[in-house]
């Protein structure tokens, strides 16, 4: 008798310990999005170019 309640009480104790707490929730981070900056050159030279073009038109009218 005195075995089935030591058996009884640690069976007992140690259920409530496995089910304490309630279930684990993992919440997925967003993920991440990785944006690409365009070069800043990339709107210049075109632009340093046309004045070029155009400076060495303007020069080359002279004559």
């Amino acid at each position: 008798m005195n075995k089935a309640f030591i058996l009884a009480s640690a069976l007992s104790v140690s259920a409530s310990a496995a089910f304490a707490g309630g279930p684990v929730i993992i919440h997925d981070d967003a993920p991440v999005v990785v944006v690409e900056e365009k070069p800043r050159s990339g709107s210049f030279l075109p632009l340093l170019l046309g004045v070029v073009i155009i400076g060495a038109v303007v020069a080359g009218n002279g004559s």
